[in-house]
């Protein structure tokens, strides 16, 4: 077994659960992980990054994600092997997956720049011709991000990239599956600039989940996965944002002037692309 993975931030737990190579069944790494008992402890860091992450300018943000795009870019390979190790993904895969969590990131700091709010004329309403309105777009506060084993580097930088370009927390629960291409992420985002305590990143089963998806202190929870998972969440997480991908059901539509073998070909790919544990997967 290889060293322990500790996930940034203060140190959560002391048990671990090893994390295996699915294709050949190698024990590849252990994390440490935590039960509810540590929603406590959690939930200060993430107070802790809360006041960190609103007093960063946007400046800060997007130049923190756009060095941590450009880090994953020169270290493609290294992530790619880390996906194929812990997802079971062809290499084929694994590079295109970290291909699109470098441009993830990258519009996520384009966004951190220019998604800061809007000036509205009032003159549609007689007598407000000569007033205008503003607003801008503060940050939530404490989001929850949970994420599937299916793409453990991209559909976590689509939870951090956003949460950050806003100014906000992340409490980040990865699947037990796949959490090493999280941790490495996160870390990444530390090496990049970012203070730690801004993302803290969660490992352990359902209950731990579920005590930081009902804790008031989380504005926001951000969830890709199955829908019975999705209906629990949201009986669950009381008043507050919920963002969900439970999936899809994608047709292909191939026209008479296609090149059939060309159709034939891409219906395939897309079909069994990932052993078909695809959300965007052709399924009909």
């Amino acid at each position: 077994m290889s060293d322990t993975v500790v996930p940034p931030g203060i140190e959560l737990g002391a048990d671990t659960t090893p994390v295996h190579n699915p294709y050949t069944g190698e024990v590849i790494a252990s994390v440490l992980t935590v039960d509810a008992g540590a929603v406590g402890s959690i939930l200060q860091q993430a107070r802790r990054g809360r006041r960190t992450a609103a007093a960063l300018s946007r400046a800060s943000r997007a130049g923190v994600l756009e060095r941590a795009a450009r880090l994953v870019e020169r270290r493609a390979g290294s992530f790619a092997q880390l996906i194929v190790d812990e997802a079971g993904k062809t290499i084929t895969q694994a590079r295109k997956e970290v291909a699109r969590a470098v441009n993830t990131l990258s519009l996520s700091a384009a966004e951190a720049r220019r998604n800061a709010g809007e000036v509205i004329p009032f003159d549609s309403y007689e007598g407000s011709e000569k007033r205008q309105g503003w607003f801008t777009r503060e940050p939530l506060g404490i989001i929850a991000a949970i994420t599937p084993f299916n793409d453990p580097l991209n559909l976590v930088a689509h939870k951090l990239g956003p949460a950050i370009a806003g100014g906000n927390a992340v409490i980040l629960k990865p699947s037990a599956l796949t959490p090493l291409s999280a941790l490495r992420l996160a870390d990444t985002l530390i090496e990049a600039g970012l203070p730690e305590e801004i993302v803290t990143v969660v490992n352990g089963d359902a209950d731990i989940a579920a005590a930081i998806v009902a804790a008031p202190d989380v504005r926001m929870v951000s969830f890709t996965g199955g829908f019975t998972t999705g209906e629990v969440i949201s009986r669950t997480a009381g008043l507050k944002k919920l963002a969900m991908d439970l999936g899809g059901n994608a047709p292909v539509i191939v026209m008479d002037d296609a090149d059939l073998d060309e159709a034939v070909a891409s219906c395939v790919s897309g079909a069994f692309w990932a052993a078909g544990q695809n959300c965007i997967g052709t399924q009909r």
